[in-house]
């Protein structure tokens, strides 16, 4: 039977990112201070997560697809790649206004590749941080492409100031930029086609802007979606978890947990992240699973008899596909 299934992070360095996903997630980081992504769980092409130990030592995610497809997808088999990326991101610099195909746009692309509609839970906010999703009401593309060719780009979108704990939900087609100080868990689709229609009109050492992607975005863009605000939560049969998103990408649910958990077995994976709270025992028949925070494991469908014991209050996200 396969196992749960830990995996080495890849650690992305961007310009905009900083020290928090150490300072904060326990997250060995190499030298810099720069490191703006942690990328929990990929099977994208050249970017494959590792599993980190046990039977599996050394294989990438995809090789466990294609040797372990049944045991791992369950009732969701077979699959060609791994259907979702999980990743932490610390945002230091505000990032550039992007937005992302869906699937049919994305089959268009050369290579082609998935659409990508994500979800945000927010870990960290400094005072005054913002998130943008969504264009205000009325605002066109006409009106939108004039913005942009005026350098005001940012009068079109709308924004919050979110809090910890917040979910934001960004279906393919949606603008959006993550403001600075925030620390943010993300699931989304397995791709990573971003076209980049605003960057604040910043340039780089040599005064020059960052390529953009104007035309693309604007036949990207879902003009009709408007404002996006954070989510609102649902119930669900079970206490101690609450409903963030339900889409026909993913589902992301959010464990608070202070007591022992016994998992349903549903025969599909899932994705667990300890997101906050004190370190975790996953408890199964292939043995004891320790997550400190920022740590995730990949439950294959064919687990049973999991038992999550936390440590004193704990939340985790769970991440599986619908249906």
């Amino acid at each position: 039977m396969l196992p749960p299934l830990c995996f080495r992070p890849i650690f992305k360095n961007y310009l905009w990112g900083g020290r928090r996903l150490e300072s904060m997630l326990g997250k060995s980081l190499g030298d810099g201070p720069h490191w703006a992504e942690s990328w929990e769980l990929v099977d994208h092409g050249d970017d494959q997560s590792v599993v980190a130990e046990g039977p599996l030592s050394g294989m990438t995610l995809h090789q466990v697809v294609g040797q372990y497809g049944s045991e791992l997808f369950g009732q969701h088999g077979p699959q060609s790649q791994f259907p979702l990326l999980l990743k932490y991101l610390d945002a230091q610099r505000t990032l550039s206004v992007q937005v992302h195909p869906n699937d049919e746009q994305g089959a268009q692309l050369d290579p082609p590749d998935l659409g990508k509609t994500e979800a945000w839970v927010v870990l960290a906010a400094e005072p005054g941080s913002k998130i943008y999703a969504g264009l205000k009401p009325g605002v066109d593309r006409q009106q939108l492409a004039a913005a942009i060719d005026a350098g005001r780009c940012d009068e079109c979108l709308h924004s919050f100031e979110p809090a910890v704990g917040d979910c934001v939900f960004i279906e393919s087609g949606t603008v959006h930029a993550l403001g600075e100080g925030l620390v943010i868990a993300e699931i989304q689709q397995a791709s990573n086609t971003t076209f980049r229609l605003f960057d604040w009109n910043r340039v780089d050492t040599d005064g020059q802007p960052r390529p953009l992607h104007i035309e693309q975005s604007l036949a990207t863009i879902n003009f009709a979606r408007g404002p996006v605000d954070r989510q609102v939560t649902q119930t669900t049969g079970d206490d101690y978890r609450e409903r963030l998103v339900q889409c026909d990408k993913f589902v992301l649910d959010r464990f608070k947990l202070r007591s022992p958990i016994k998992l349903p077995i549903d025969n599909r994976f899932h994705i667990l992240t300890l997101c906050s709270g004190a370190a975790t025992t996953l408890h199964s028949p292939a043995g004891n699973i320790d997550l400190s925070l920022g740590q995730t494991v990949l439950l294959p469908a064919c687990s049973e008899h999991v038992i999550i014991i936390p440590r004193g209050d704990a939340t985790l996200l769970d991440m599986y596909l619908p249906g």
